[in-house]
């Protein structure tokens, strides 16, 4: 992953980066979009324009305005222009960085995705990664990420491109199946969670207080939402035995700070009791939320019925909160785009906008992204899509050796990254029954095959508006 400083076609001038250009695939977003707004625009070393490309074309003219209006804020550091614009081609021409945040279909095909398989008495907490509905998505998903990957080719080769479109692991591998030499990556916070949850500890047990998430250093190992941190330190102090204390103080009725926003939506409410189930079993540090953990699991672990997620602490999530939310999120577009409400700055702690800086030179930066396994995880297959750290630098991105999955938990991680690999492959084949053997053997999949047939077919005629390539 490098390319020579003179192929850049960024200026450097005023003591910062100007006339970058970044295409954001998903640029009419309700939400994610606003985010990387804010974060660019309080991002003082490099400026430029965002071109904003998204099917719902509306959508993303509203954007453009909302975006445009940031510079008049107060607070504001940089100056960025957006652009909306007609087709993908417009924004990826010349790009030197790309952004993707699709929903791959709409919340109705997400509805089935979640809920279709509840008939059998499948429980998903959030249904976008993995289980049946995040099989269905990645079904969805990687058709639209080979579109993708085939305009990112011919149009902007050399651009760096950014993922946050969940299956994540799928997408990305789906990106290099394509185009083995883009330059992509996948990035995901819920190992940031993960460390803010040590900060607790640190404070709980330690009385150690005031430490910043970016202060606990971490060894990450997995695959994208059942990532595992097998060293976890903060300056000369060994957190694991600290994590031991809190895990068994709190494994009975969990931990939950009050102020965690989280844990004021019912419906994302968390109490940390799988994460620490997980810890005190395998030894290793599960490091995402419950509700994505507990979707890797065998099914009768955590997700056997409602009494037993309740039972465990964590929510699962309705498609009908998420509907009920975007429209939430349309009214506040409006009034966006309208004037009524002004835009309000606010970082969003997501790390995108200084992996960008870094890779224009501007520092260095050690973080957790989804890229191949180049060997980063010896004991995962070579090409394979794994989470690990990395290094980011000018024009560079190279994979941190994080080594072996512990042999605890290796049998639960191998056979997820099977599973992804199987579906990746079907799926850019057309193989629909190569997906199903993929489907029935999951491990939410508590039910015989003749059932789990019958479940897939209904779940794919319920989607097949966005499946028409597969027949």
């Amino acid at each position: 992953h490098k390319i020579k400083a003179e192929d850049r076609k960024m200026k450097y001038g005023n003591n910062k980066y100007e006339d970058i250009k970044i295409a954001y695939i998903g640029g009419g977003s309700r939400g994610w979009a606003w985010g990387f707004m804010s974060d660019l625009a309080v991002c003082e070393d490099m400026c430029g324009t965002v071109y904003l490309y998204d099917i719902d074309l509306e959508a993303a003219k509203k954007n453009e305005k909302i975006g445009n209006g940031i510079k008049n804020i107060e607070g504001c550091k940089s100056q960025w222009k957006y652009k909306a614009v007609e087709t993908e081609k417009e924004a990826l021409e010349g790009a030197d960085f790309v952004v993707i945040s699709i929903l791959p279909g709409t919340f109705d095909e997400m509805e089935s995705d979640v809920h279709t398989p509840e008939k059998y008495n499948i429980y998903q907490s959030v249904g976008d990664t993995a289980g049946p509905g995040g099989i269905l998505r990645a079904l969805r998903t990687i058709p639209m990420f080979e579109e993708i990957a085939e305009n990112i080719k011919k149009y902007c080769p050399d651009a760096w491109v950014i993922n946050y479109t969940n299956p994540m692991t799928m997408c990305v591998k789906t990106l290099y199946k394509v185009f083995p030499e883009i330059k992509a990556f996948g990035c995901c916070h819920e190992v940031f969670g993960t460390q803010k949850l040590l900060v607790n500890a640190l404070e709980d047990i330690k009385g150690i207080k005031d430490v910043k998430r970016e202060d606990i250093k971490v060894n990450v190992v997995g695959v994208n939402h059942f990532t595992w941190l097998t060293k976890a330190q903060y300056k000369d102090i060994d957190i694991f035995p600290v994590y031991r204390e809190f895990a068994e103080k709190y494994k009975d009725n969990g931990f939950v700070k009050k102020s965690d926003e989280n844990w004021m939506n019912k419906y994302f409410s968390c109490s940390e009791k799988v994460k620490i189930d997980l810890f005190l079993r395998y030894g290793s540090i599960a490091a995402a939320g419950d509700r994505h953990l507990a979707e890797f699991c065998p099914g009768d672990w955590y997700l056997k019925d409602k009494e037993t997620v309740e039972k465990w602490g964590f929510a699962l999530t309705p498609v009908s909160w998420r509907k009920g939310d975007l429209e939430k999120r349309l009214e506040r577009s409006e009034k966006l785009y309208s004037g009524e409400e002004k835009f309000e700055l606010k970082e969003t702690g997501e790390e995108g906008v200084q992996q960008i800086r870094a890779l224009l030179g501007l520092g260095d930066l050690v973080t957790n992204v989804n890229i191949p396994n180049y060997g980063q995880i010896p004991n995962l297959p070579i090409g394979a899509v794994v989470e690990t750290n990395a290094c980011f630098r000018a024009n560079s991105l190279n994979p941190v050796f994080a080594g072996n999955i512990p042999q605890a938990v290796y049998p639960l991680i191998s056979r997820v990254c099977g599973e992804q690999e199987q579906v990746v492959d079907c799926a850019l084949n057309r193989d629909l029954d190569g997906v199903f053997n993929a489907f029935a053997a999951d491990p939410n999949m508590c039910i015989s095959v003749s059932d789990a047939r019958k479940l897939f077919d209904e779940m794919v005629d319920n989607t097949k508006e966005y499946l028409k390539m597969y027949f």
